[in-house]
C-alpha cells in the first residue's frame, strides 16, 4: 500500500484495520463486531479448550482427505481435458458449471446420498476445492510449448515419461495455483458441510456461539480458520515461486 508516494509495510495496513476493529467495537457502533481485544482474550481461551482441540482434529482429518482426493481428481482430469479434445468438449462445461455454480445449495443433496457423517463432509471438501484445480492444471497443460512434447518424443519418452518428467513439470506453476485456491475453498467447504450436516467439530462450535451471541469466541474461532488458510496458502505459494522457472521453459 502506497500513501502519499510513501510505500507501507502490509503490516502496518493490518494494523490500520485492527485499531479501526477495536474502536468500533469499543464504541459499540455494530454490534456483531466486538472489540479485538476480546476476541484474541477468547482466542488464547479457546485454543486451551479440549472440545477444540477434538474438533479441529476431525476437521483436519475431512479437510485433509478432502484435499487429497480433489487433487489427485482435479490434476488427472486437468490433464485429460488439456490433453484429449474429446474429453475437454464432454467434461468441460460441466467443470466451469460447477466451479461457478453456489455448492453449498448441494450439501442436503449430499446428505441424502451419504448420510449423516464424515463421508459427506469429506465429499462436500471435495466439491469445494476439485474444479478450481481441474481448471488451473487444464490452463497449464495449454500452456505447454509443443516443442517440449516434440523434443521428448524425439529423445524417445514414453507416454508416462512425457507425462511425469514433461507436462507435470511445465504445468506444475499453474497446479500449484490450483492447490492453492482450492485449498482455501476446502476450509470454507468442511465449515459449511459440518454446520449443514450433523453440525460437528467446528461447525458445532461455530452454531453454538452464534445462537448464544457469544461474538467474541464467534469472531476468535473465524481467525483461527482464517490464520490457517492464509498459512496453508502462503505455503503453497512459496513453493509456487520456488518452481516458477519452469513457467519460462514453455515460452
Amino acid at each position: 500500500m502506497t500513501v502519499f508516494g510513501f510505500r507501507i509495510p502490509a503490516a502496518f495496513s493490518l494494523l490500520i484495520w485492527c485499531v479501526i476493529w477495536e474502536i468500533i467495537g469499543r464504541l459499540e457502533a455494530v454490534f456483531i463486531f466486538p472489540p479485538l481485544s476480546g476476541v484474541l482474550v477468547a482466542l488464547v481461551k479457546i485454543l486451551g479448550q479440549n472440545n477444540f482441540h477434538n474438533a479441529a482434529i476431525i476437521s483436519l482429518q475431512a479437510f485433509s482427505w478432502g484435499m487429497l482426493y480433489a487433487v489427485v481428481v482435479g490434476v488427472a482430469m486437468g490433464f485429460l481435458m488439456g490433453r484429449v479434445e474429446a474429453a475437454n468438449k464432454l467434461l468441460g462445461m460441466w467443470v466451469n458449471i460447477f466451479a461457478s455454480a453456489p455448492l453449498s445449495s448441494l450439501v442436503p443433496v449430499l446428505m441424502l446420498l451419504f448420510g449423516f457423517g464424515q463421508t459427506t463432509i469429506i465429499v462436500t471438501v471435495f466439491l469445494f476445492a476439485v474444479w478450481i484445480i481441474t481448471l488451473d492444471t487444464y490452463a497449464g497443460i495449454r500452456h505447454v510449448n509443443p516443442s517440449l512434447i516434440e523434443m521428448a518424443r524425439v529423445f524417445g519418452a514414453g507416454r508416462v515419461q512425457l507425462y511425469t518428467k514433461v507436462l507435470f513439470w511445465a504445468a506444475l506453476p499453474e497446479i500449484l495455483a490450483g492447490v492453492r485456491m482450492g485449498l482455501i475453498r476446502a476450509v470454507k467447504g468442511v465449515v459449511i458441510g459440518q454446520l449443514l450436516i450433523s453440525v460437528v467439530a467446528l461447525g458445532q462450535m461455530f452454531a453454538r456461539y452464534s445462537r448464544s451471541f457469544l461474538l467474541e469466541e464467534f469472531w476468535a474461532l473465524t481467525l483461527i480458520l482464517f490464520v490457517f488458510a492464509l498459512g496453508l496458502s502462503s505455503a503453497i505459494g512459496w513453493v509456487e515461486q520456488k518452481v516458477e522457472y519452469y513457467a519460462g521453459t514453455r515460452n
